[in-house]
């Protein structure tokens, strides 16, 4: 078997895997869940872009400077794509898209932005499973054992922010189908490229970094604060610890395996 075929396989099978994992999770979720566990999605969110994402950045050669620039640019390019889509909306200052908390989701915008930013992440994984198989077998088959050990709780974390910004579940396992498709043209475009796209890796990683941040501290802690009793908050903070202490854990028990 080749290792163009080999790499196609592996990508294919943990984009899958992470998929039906994390619809098993998300189609047996009441509706009523997901407020509660949106504050579980943003611990996750922040978490994979502050623990994982943002120091491989860094690790894989783009300097501190790099990557906070790229960070800074994506938050800058989210707000502005958060912005089109209300202009989608309407044109006036009061509409339906701007009141749309009131009515319980945000009509696609968050769901938007990390359907965008996943995308850069699962091309970016793609590039580096591509990479690690081309060094060795053995490196390249633990390197996507951990990208999918890793993408468990991030599809998780999506399928509920896509819901909770009004999707349905149909649609939002078809979004996180399609951005899993991502990782396969990734795995290509390393495979034939890898050499020239190796300097843009720090970059595209402080963008995937940049959109969890943006979707976490903008369109979901936001809606958080609505519910200001001491309950509700320890609940908040609970499943929001939660979130992060799996990506840690995650990123720990691969980095033993290592």
């Amino acid at each position: 078997m080749s290792t163009l075929a080999v790499i196609l396989i592996a990508t294919a099978a943990g984009s899958v895997l992470s998929l039906l994992l994390a619809a098993l999770l998300a189609f047996s979720a009441r509706p009523s869940w997901v407020p509660v566990l949106v504050s579980y999605a943003i611990g996750a969110l922040l978490g994979a872009s502050l623990l994982e994402v943002l120091p491989e950045a860094v690790e894989m050669g783009g300097d501190v400077k790099t990557v906070a620039n790229a960070v800074l640019g994506g938050i800058l390019l989210f707000f502005l794509l958060e912005k089109l889509v209300l202009w989608r909306h309407c044109h006036d200052e009061i509409c339906e898209a701007h009141s749309s908390h009131d009515h319980g989701h945000d009509h696609g915008r968050s769901g938007m932005m990390i359907t965008v930013g996943d995308t850069f992440h699962n091309f970016v994984d793609g590039i580096i499973i591509a990479g690690a198989f081309l060094v060795d077998f053995r490196l390249g088959a633990i390197t996507a054992l951990a990208i999918i050990a890793h993408e468990i709780p991030q599809e998780i974390g999506d399928f509920l922010i896509l819901l909770h910004s009004g999707y349905t579940r149909t649609q939002a396992l078809a979004l996180n189908f399609l951005t899993g498709v991502a990782t396969m043209v990734g795995a290509l475009v390393g495979y034939y490229a890898l050499s020239m796209l190796q300097g843009w890796m720090p970059v595209l990683l402080g963008l995937a970094g940049a959109s969890m941040l943006y979707v976490a501290l903008s369109d979901l802690i936001p809606g958080l604060h609505k519910r200001a009793e001491i309950g509700a908050t320890l609940q908040q903070l609970t499943l929001i610890g939660l979130g992060v202490a799996t990506v840690a854990l995650a990123g720990y028990f691969i980095g033993e395996s290592h």
